[in-house]
């Protein structure tokens, strides 16, 4: 009996009634379109009863796992309460100071229901701040679907274009052309590149922004000293330094990705691990800068941002992170840890060329040949073929990760779940040897 059976008719039928949806994507890069019906903890199961590891963790959210309990209650005793009102309440005061014990940058907080929102707004604040349009980006950074900022993130070498002066790449038919006007592109780890962008455009250059870890093209760490050079250079010219800690954000560390390295930006965007799984983003930031919203004249809404029920998810999932001074965080990046170093360790047993990127919480397989990776230009050497491959086998060995090789490993996997996922590699790699 073929193993997605259930999975295959569903799709069959949604073609008839679905454009989209956060699984689109998912589906038309997997060989095998899954469909689930059930979660605990870090697994999944599927409409055919297969069991799986779960290292996508629903694109990163998941942070405590599946249906932990904390979160269940609070969204349970949330629902017999008034689901939105349209106007303050105090749990928005709750999380933000919560936000500020955590995060080095958060003086005020605001929140949104997306992190493309919180990406946003953030520019906007940049602009307003400093009376300039440029916004600085970096080659294979995602910073949300809308026409602002989504340029240069996928795109190939090709269009990419020289280097040292890349070319602005639109991510999307139907994107507005204009949108490419107000922003300067560079290649990401390369201070030299972006001193020279400020200096052919004097004054010009509203921010930076950066995800502080590559994580969305290749989980790719900052060599030493970037971060601090973005820092040194942005204040040297009056911009901004924006971090993009959708992804890092209380999963590098309870402070993001700005405790990890030392590196206190003005603005960061927040997202995914902050109600864990439940929909909510966060901008965080110098007061004068945030305080624009109040009475600076920056305009921002969103009818759900700051609902009740999000924030009670986040106020629970805060509070788990925080406990022990941050001992679920550092349990997750030492089960990942674990899982990376078994990766390299059994490609290299087996002459398998690999190198596996980032940190614990979030990071890489890529099968190349190439010793280090550095930028987004180098993650265009991997070998997408045996990728796949790999990602095909690992479904059937009950391991589901993400359509690029990104790994997400969360609080609630156990020692026992590494054992049974290095197992399974170990089989793969001798598979495909």
């Amino acid at each position: 009996m073929d193993r997605y059976q259930k999975s295959r008719a569903l799709l069959e039928r949604a073609r008839g009634s679905l454009t989209g949806g956060v699984s689109s994507p998912f589906r038309a890069k997997m060989t095998v379109p899954l469909y689930f019906q059930d979660a605990q903890g870090p697994r999944l199961w599927d409409v055919d009863g297969n069991e799986y590891i779960d290292y996508t963790l629903s694109w990163g959210p998941l942070i405590l796992g599946q249906r932990h309990p904390a979160l269940v209650e609070a969204m349970r005793q949330a629902a017999e309460r008034p689901h939105t009102y349209g106007a303050q309440h105090e749990l928005e005061i709750v999380v933000a100071e919560k936000f500020q014990r955590a995060v080095p940058c958060a003086e005020r907080v605001c929140f949104t229901s997306s992190g493309s929102e919180a990406v946003q707004l953030a520019l906007r604040l940049a602009r307003a701040a400093t009376g300039r349009n440029l916004i600085l980006r970096f080659e294979g950074h995602y910073h949300g679907w809308l026409d602002s900022v989504l340029i240069s993130y996928r795109a190939s070498l090709d269009q990419m274009g020289p280097v040292d002066h890349p070319h602005k790449v639109p991510g999307s038919k139907g994107q507005t052309p204009e949108s490419l006007a107000s922003v300067v592109v560079c290649n990401w780890n390369d201070l030299a590149a972006v001193e020279r962008a400020f200096a052919e455009h004097p004054g010009q250059i509203a921010a930076v922004i950066t995800e502080p870890v590559l994580c969305n093209s290749g989980s790719l760490m900052p060599v030493p000293g970037f971060l601090e050079g973005l820092r040194r250079v942005t204040e040297a010219h009056g911009a901004l330094l924006i971090f993009d800690e959708v992804i890092t954000g209380f999963r590098m560390a309870l402070g993001g990705a700005q405790q990890y390295f030392g590196v206190t930006p003005d603005v960061a965007t927040f997202g995914k691990a902050v109600a864990g799984g439940v929909t909510l983003s966060a901008i965080a930031g110098r007061r004068d800068v945030m305080e624009l919203i109040m009475t600076g004249g920056v305009a921002y809404g969103g009818t759900f941002n700051g609902n009740p029920l999000s924030l009670a998810a986040a106020n629970a999932t805060l509070d788990e992170l925080a406990k022990e001074d941050g001992a679920a965080l550092r349990h997750a990046n030492q089960m990942g840890l674990k899982l990376m170093e078994g990766v390299r360790c059994a490609a290299r047993d087996c002459g398998i060329p690999v190198q596996v990127t980032g940190f614990g919480a979030c990071f890489h397989i890529h099968f190349t040949e190439l010793p280090a990776l550095r930028n987004y230009r180098d993650t265009h050497q991997d070998n997408k073929p045996r990728l796949e491959q790999f990602l095909r086998e690992a479904l059937d060995e009950g391991l589901w990760l993400l359509p690029e090789g990104r790994i997400y490993v969360s609080a609630a996997h156990t020692e026992r779940e590494v054992e049974e996922t290095l197992g399974a590699v170990r089989r793969i790699f001798a598979r495909l040897a």
